[in-house]
């Protein structure tokens, strides 16, 4: 592991402002932003560049880079704080946020911003706006909608309002803020001691999960945190992975590749058997098995059997496949 740490940009030092007569940010509201990136070089310049731009001051950006490519020019040419922290094993997102999340947290700092590197705020407002829906509701979390980068129109991941799947960004918008909603690890807004309450993310997952294992111990812990719907981070949509049966009621999720699915279908069944969620194993045992064999797919009915027994009995997990 190596870590390299980038002078002030041409802007200057970033600092933390004096408390402003709305409280909308004060000096206790220093920001770290915990992010992650594996050889997206493009797209983490975008990140890095979307957050230089923030109208609210950023204390430092903790990157750690799993990558098989270093991202060291990307973070060079950037300039701002960065503690570039490169990691020589694939930690996966899991085990990448943790180690990022820990870096920020050293830091000092009283918020942690998690951002992944495909994804970027939409724009300049994005951090001022929520931190003050945190202040004028009171949170410990709150997220921006997650918008679509082919089409900012829609949402990234769907939202159930009044017991309807939406991803239609207008619908969202003149509702402002939406409690008991969040998605994670794009764009939420944390505060640091929620990690200190909850633990951090669980490396186990790797990939895929470990956002619902999160968001479950900080529904257990009873924490308090929201969506907040008039701003918003870019992040490529999963669309072609949702598979709505039955008139959507269930809406099995297939990802491509087979280690991605592996690691989906495995975690979702350890989730299942973790938190005793008959709902959950349900709608799985049910779902999965009418997709494939409506789609007269033996094989990946088999490959998701195999990877959701794993699951329940608490095995599979372990570094990926060198590839």
């Amino acid at each position: 592991m190596t870590e390299r740490t980038t002078g002030p940009g041409a802007g200057g030092p970033l600092t933390v402002p004096d408390a402003t007569p709305d409280g909308a940010a004060t000096r206790t509201d220093t920001v770290a932003v915990a992010a992650v990136t594996y050889d997206r070089h493009e797209e983490l310049a975008q990140l890095l560049r979307s957050l230089a731009a923030q109208s609210a001051p950023i204390a430092t950006v903790a990157l750690v880079d799993s990558g098989t490519r270093p991202a060291t020019d990307v973070v060079e040419a950037a300039g701002g704080t960065i503690h570039y922290l490169r990691s020589e094993a694939n930690l996966g997102g899991a085990g990448g946020f943790a180690f990022a999340i820990l870096a920020a947290i050293a830091s000092g700092a009283r918020w942690i911003w998690l951002m992944d590197d495909d994804g970027h705020p939409e724009d300049e407002r994005c951090l001022a706006e929520l931190l003050r829906a945190a202040h004028d509701h009171d949170l410990d979390i709150v997220s921006p909608l997650v918008a679509a980068t082919s089409d900012p129109s829609r949402l990234s991941f769907n939202f159930r309002i009044n017991g309807l799947l939406t991803n239609d960004r207008a619908t969202l918008e003149p509702m402002g803020y939406l409690p008991d909603m969040v998605h994670f690890f794009n764009g939420a807004l944390i505060r640091a001691e929620v990690f200190a309450t909850i633990g951090l993310p669980d490396m186990k997952f790797f990939i895929r999960g470990d956002e619902v294992d999160f968001l479950a111990r900080v529904r257990k812990a009873g924490l308090k945190y929201g969506t907040l719907a008039t701003v918003a981070v870019r992040h490529p949509a999963t669309w072609s992975e949702m598979k709505p049966i039955f008139g959507g009621f269930i809406t099995p999720v297939i990802p491509e590749g087979e280690f991605k699915r592996f690691s989906y279908f495995r975690n979702r069944a350890y989730l299942a058997r973790k938190y005793r969620n008959l709902r959950w194993f349900g709608a799985d045992v049910i779902g999965f098995p009418y997709y494939f064999l409506t789609q007269r797919d033996l094989k990946g009915l088999r490959a998701w059997f195999a990877a959701y027994s794993a699951g329940l009995r608490g095995t599979g997990f372990g570094p990926p496949p060198s590839s």
